[in-house]
């Protein structure tokens, strides 16, 4: 019993940057109904910018998040601003070519810059833990979701209670009538985009302590993001939020009842049956 306990607690801890990495991709779609292919691939280059400032300067991955999320919103506006905005009213298919050709260009620059090979942010206490009962907190982990919960409630509180926070909710609500009350519809598309992209990038400095990353790896963040929107119910925060703890419980069961390499079997199994069951996703509206 304790086994499992210990497999629910991981999951969790992990479960809270899964969440963080989800919300900002759900917010892109709530807000412009793109889905954002390049999404994994910049959370990969967070982590590499992570990775660059602790091996030239010496910044933690937990301080690095500033200057790691400031630079991913950049790349998400300059996308937006240059490409998406292009292809707004475009079918879907157009939409999705475009983001993933934007995905293949960011890995293999990514791949030219820093090599094939794997890495990884060794901090000085990345094997500290401490003991509550018979279940055993990995420090990294901990402070990894507790930062991740702080910056999911930042947003939150961002999107609640701020000028800019209800001129997104407007569009996203109903984007004709944000036009009608004077509302600079593209700016709001810049800024939601970014700050999709700030949070992906954000979650990517928390996770390079936790483990390796290669260019190669933003198709599995990729494939996770959008499978945890799926499960929450695509454009709703809460639900990504939500979705991302169910991921990272039912992968880290996963690794105990099966096996390690099959983990992600049982996510995509909770995928099927809300695609089955509520296809609009666990916190989804009726449309």
């Amino acid at each position: 019993m304790s086994l499992y306990v210990q497999a629910i607690v991981n999951g969790i801890l992990v479960g809270g940057v899964y969440s963080l990495m989800a919300v900002g991709l759900s917010l892109i779609f709530g807000v412009m109904r793109v889905i954002n292919f390049a999404h994994g691939d910049m959370m990969v280059w967070g982590m590499y910018l992570s990775f660059w400032l602790f091996t030239t300067l010496g910044v933690d991955p937990y301080l690095s998040i500033l200057a790691t999320g400031a630079a991913i919103f950049l790349l998400g506006a300059a996308v937006q601003r240059g490409l998406v905005n292009r292809i707004l009213d475009a079918p879907h298919e157009m939409q999705i070519l475009l983001m993933m050709g934007v995905a293949l260009v960011l890995e293999n620059v990514a791949l030219m810059v820093w090599g094939p090979d794997p890495r990884r942010v060794n901090v000085s206490y990345g094997l500290s833990t401490f003991w509550v009962g018979p279940i055993v907190f990995d420090l990294p982990r901990l402070v990894t979701f507790g930062v991740a919960l702080a910056l999911a409630l930042a947003l939150y509180l961002f999107l609640k209670k701020t000028d800019l926070g209800r001129m997104i909710r407007a569009a996203a609500d109903n984007r004709i009538g944000a036009l009608l009350v004077g509302t600079d519809i593209l700016k709001v598309f810049t800024l939601a985009f970014g700050i999709g992209a700030a949070c992906v990038g954000a979650a990517g400095s928390l996770m390079t302590p936790l483990l390796p990353f290669a260019p190669s790896t933003g198709l599995f963040f990729t494939i996770t993001s959008f499978n945890i929107v799926i499960i929450g119910g695509m454009g709703n925060l809460l639900g990504a939020f939500v979705g991302g703890l169910l991921v990272g419980v039912s992968e880290s069961l996963g690794a105990v009842l099966l096996a390690p390499s099959l983990k992600e079997i049982v996510s995509f199994v909770l995928l099927v049956v809300i695609l089955l069951f509520r296809p609009q996703g666990l916190l989804g509206g009726s449309r």
